[in-house]
């Protein structure tokens, strides 16, 4: 973790905005507290690295507030996103040393870290931390899958309409809100994140929130303020009208 960039902050894990969904969403009140002596919080400003692809990972974490993004680079040097980190999303993984990724704040972000070793011997002797973060691998897994055929298969638009779906559901999730009726959030994303997330120019992806935007499927206050006035229909622009694999 990059040193010179954290912050630290102060949450008890009753006022956790994530605590029904994060890793420790099934723990009982004695293994909250074996994971209260494991834990501290950080925060990073948008822009800021998380960590580099290759260091050494002496913790794992819980997105508390805010977004990062999951970035490789190749060998001559382009950049690709391969995925992001929203509330309740866990970084880093049990057993592995190093980062596989570089994680970087995309707005300013708190996370609820745990050392790693202790978390890994707490894992052996705490069923309910274990089989949360198996589910939450799992619909990673799926979301993995279904995020590959957006890129391969998905039209501008279909890809605009899922990556709206993706963060409404998860706001409404997290604010424990039914999907039914209007979703409201702020697209914590510019278009130019959107774009390089996507694999799209800047321009499609103006031109696309546009549409979507006039054709009625979205409503737009300022950049960032979205309404979704029907869930279904943005389903269906996104070429998927089940679940489909994304996390929720």
């Amino acid at each position: 973790m990059a040193q010179h960039d954290l912050n630290i902050v102060h949450q008890q894990c009753g006022d956790c905005p994530i605590r029904h969904r994060a890793v420790c969403a099934r723990c009982e009140s004695d293994e909250l507290q074996q994971l209260e002596e494991i834990k501290y919080y950080r925060s990073f400003q948008a822009g800021q690295t998380v960590i580099w692809s290759g260091d050494r990972m002496d913790f794992v974490a819980s997105v508390v507030t805010g977004i990062a993004t999951l970035t490789q680079t190749m060998e001559d040097g382009r950049r690709q996103m391969v995925g992001l980190l929203l509330p309740s999303d866990f970084v880093g993984r049990p057993g592995r040393d190093k980062a596989a990724y570089d994680v970087t704040a995309t707005t300013d972000l708190v996370m609820c870290c745990f050392r790693k070793k202790p978390f890994e011997e707490l894992m052996g002797k705490t069923p309910h931390i274990a089989q949360r973060l198996l589910e939450m691998t799992l619909d990673e897994l799926d979301a993995a899958r279904e995020w590959m055929l957006l890129l391969g298969r998905k039209t501008a638009r279909e890809k605009i309409a899922s990556l709206l779906a993706i963060i409404a559901r998860r706001d409404a999730s997290l604010k424990l809100k039914s999907q039914k009726g209007a979703l409201i959030f702020d697209l914590p994303l510019t278009r130019e994140e959107m774009a390089d997330y996507l694999g799209l120019t800047l321009e499609t992806v103006s031109r696309q929130v546009s549409a979507l935007k006039r054709d009625g499927v979205i409503e737009l206050q300022g950049k960032r303020h979205v309404i979704i006035p029907n869930l279904d229909r943005l389903m269906e622009e996104a070429g998927d009208d089940s679940d489909g694999g994304f996390l929720i």
